[in-house]
């Protein structure tokens, strides 16, 4: 009797570790955070309930239902990281993937998640919502959403986020049930082909929740003034390791500008052969201790360092 019960106990014990080995086999692609991606099961209507989220409540199970990305927080600032996969996704201010749904319609904007459908994919609110660098902000827009709440639309494409995105990178909902997608800056599917928006210019503003309309480059990055260089005459003193850790902005044709003060729009020749484009006369910088775009880690430094205005003046400087 006893050996019959230790066999049976080993045959169990085998066939959950057989069903719980099968169960993590296929990880699917790793965002850069080395959370993975597009490896959702679909679930019935596409919605990503009931068994797509490990539980049938709707919600998820354990924690997923209290994630922060499932409550209707702010936007804040959009942004965008890039997926080798998926290319330039965007996210909102605190870095979670934003979706669209093939369901939905872009022309006229209407949302077709229902109000079961919103426990899975919390809809972005549109209030106070401002456009990825690079991207026009006559794009957003918003929608009712079958809650009541305001949502926010980019090129007429209802935006939301997924209630199993629990920290910032994460894009777990990509391809659920085939219709749930990340969104790109200009509202259509992330795909790498899309990269790199464009209508993106080389220098542009941004509205900083802090800080105001600010200069950014190209990539979205922050542009600073050094309190210490002269405009007329034109000169930087940021030179040798003081030029390793703010990186000069290089020349930009005044056509490839949008928002930007084109009085005194030149070209500086440095002391270290290389060249610079001024705003206003001023020499303007990014900072290498900014990660991403967004990032005002600049600010301040030292007393000298200031993020740039439209018209090339220090913000937040000292009068």
């Amino acid at each position: 009797m006893n050996t019959w019960r230790s066999a049976s106990l080993v045959a169990t014990a085998a066939a959950l570790l057989a069903l719980t080995t099968a169960c993590g086999q296929d990880q699917g692609d790793q965002s850069p955070n080395g959370q993975s991606v597009g490896n959702a099961a679909p679930a019935q209507g596409g919605y990503g309930n009931g068994d797509a989220y490990g539980g049938s409540d709707g919600y998820g199970s354990g924690d997923a239902k209290d994630a922060g990305a499932a409550k209707a927080k702010p936007a804040g600032q959009l942004a965008t990281w890039d997926s080798k996969k998926l290319g330039q996704v965007l996210t909102d201010s605190a870095g979670f993937t934003m979706y669209r749904f093939d369901k939905d319609t872009a022309q006229p904007p209407k949302s077709n998640c229902d109000d079961a459908c919103l426990k899975a994919w919390p809809v972005v609110p549109a209030d106070g919502a401002e456009a990825a660098p690079g991207v026009d902000q006559s794009l957003l827009g918003e929608v009712t959403a079958a809650d009541g709440t305001k949502q926010l639309t980019i090129d007429g494409w209802p935006m939301y986020r997924y209630a199993m995105d629990t920290k910032p990178g994460d894009a777990k909902g990509q391809g659920v049930g085939g219709v749930w997608y990340a969104a790109g800056p200009d509202g259509k599917k992330a795909s790498p082909a899309a990269a790199q928006p464009a209508d993106l210019t080389g220098l542009s503003t941004r509205k900083d929740p802090k800080l105001g309309e600010i200069v950014v480059d190209k990539n979205g990055m922050t542009v600073y003034r050094f309190l210490k260089d002269s405009a007329w005459p034109i000169k930087s003193n940021c030179v040798d390791t003081c030029a390793e850790n703010w990186p000069a902005v290089a020349p930009v044709a005044k056509n490839d500008t949008k928002g930007i003060l084109k009085k005194g729009f030149m070209t500086y020749d440095r002391p270290d052969g290389g060249k610079q484009q001024t705003i206003n006369c001023w020499p303007i910088y990014t900072y290498s201790g900014d990660k991403k775009p967004g990032d005002t880690n600049g600010q301040g430094v030292g007393g000298t360092w200031y993020a740039a205005s439209p018209e090339g003046k220090p913000v937040g400087a000292p009068k």
